[in-house]
């Protein structure tokens, strides 16, 4: 956690070092495809000191107001975040408009598109190494801020190639045609991380993380895990908790029960780096779990086994016991 928090500090710095680079840009030139960056890196600025007080704060331990610790708080910042970059693009296309009725002489174009250039190369740069440290830390919030450093970086580059063309050709109408056009690319940006922080406030199903617990399970599984069922998975912060059914034999003593937990909970968590709660319901096996349970020399088989059942997204969120006969 600390490496996100650091990046996500570092994210903000660099962000306000970024906003004023591109200011003085619009300042010199008057363009409003360069005023069109600069306000997205607005965003970037606010944005930026909000995910870095949220995440010091999604890294406090739980505590008995928040048993499942603070890191929904990423969930809420992301959601500002989404908001904001959303509002910048309205900004900028009532920006859009407004000049188109109220025109502004262009003005050292060839020095604005250097600065602008040189902030966009540094906003890429930059953007990529914080999305790789989000990842690795499973971080919402610096993931959130990287992704728009790199979609800024993208539009800056388009904006430079447009006001490129419009030195040599002298064509003013395309300043506001670019303007116009990444403005409405930074609102459906805005709009998707808004989108994705809201499914996390919803809790809603991460189907690639529950995949990715799946294939460590199917790729390491014990034959005593005979059955796995009634999973859910929810992320906060950077915690991953788990709550499954997991059917053993049923002639286990209560210590051999707990001795499987722990092996099943232990390989997760090597895998996580241990980040993950697992919360895990004993099933005892029945007779129609023979048909799928590996089990060798099962003292206790009723039936032959059928075929091995492999655990995927679609399986293991049922409540039943598989194998078990439809009524």
């Amino acid at each position: 956690m600390k490496s996100a928090i650091r990046i996500q500090k570092y994210i903000a710095l660099f962000s306000v070092l970024l906003f004023a680079g591109k200011l003085w840009a619009w300042y010199l030139t008057h363009s409003v495809a360069i005023l069109t960056d600069a306000l997205e890196s607005t965003v970037n600025v606010i944005t930026g000191f909000i995910g870095w007080y949220s995440i010091s704060l999604a890294a406090k331990p739980r505590d008995a107001n928040h048993p499942y610790g603070h890191g929904k708080a990423e969930f809420i910042s992301a959601a500002v975040e989404g908001a904001l970059i959303a509002l910048a693009g309205l900004m900028i296309l009532y920006q859009v408009v407004y000049t188109f009725f109220h025109p502004v002489a262009l003005n050292k174009l060839d020095v604005g598109i250097i600065i602008t250039l040189i902030t966009g190369v540094l906003n890429f740069l930059f953007g990529w190494y914080a999305l790789r440290v989000a990842r690795q830390q499973r971080s919402m919030t610096v993931e959130a801020a990287a992704t728009h450093l790199k979609s800024d970086a993208y539009s800056t580059f388009a904006i430079v190639a447009g006001l490129i063309l419009l030195h040599f050709t002298g064509w003013a109408w395309m300043d506001q045609l670019i303007a116009a056009i990444f403005g409405l690319v930074i609102i459906v940006t805005g709009y998707k991380v808004l989108r994705k922080s809201l499914a996390g406030i919803m809790d809603e199903a991460n189907e690639q993380l529950l995949k990715d617990v799946l294939t460590i399970l199917n790729e390491k599984r014990s034959a005593e895990w005979i059955d796995l069922h009634n999973m859910r998975t929810i992320q906060y912060g950077q915690v991953l908790h788990i709550d499954t059914h997991l059917s053993l034999p049923w002639y286990y003593n209560v210590l051999q029960a707990e001795q499987e937990i722990h092996r099943l909970e232990n390989m997760i968590n090597n895998e996580f780096k241990g980040k993950v709660e697992c919360f895990i319901h004993i099933d005892a096996c029945k007779d129609f779990s023979c048909s799928i349970c590996t089990m060798p020399q099962c003292p206790e088989r009723k039936h032959d086994l059928t075929k091995q059942l492999e655990w995927n997204f679609e399986n293991v969120l049922t409540n039943r016991q598989h194998g078990k006969p439809q009524v």
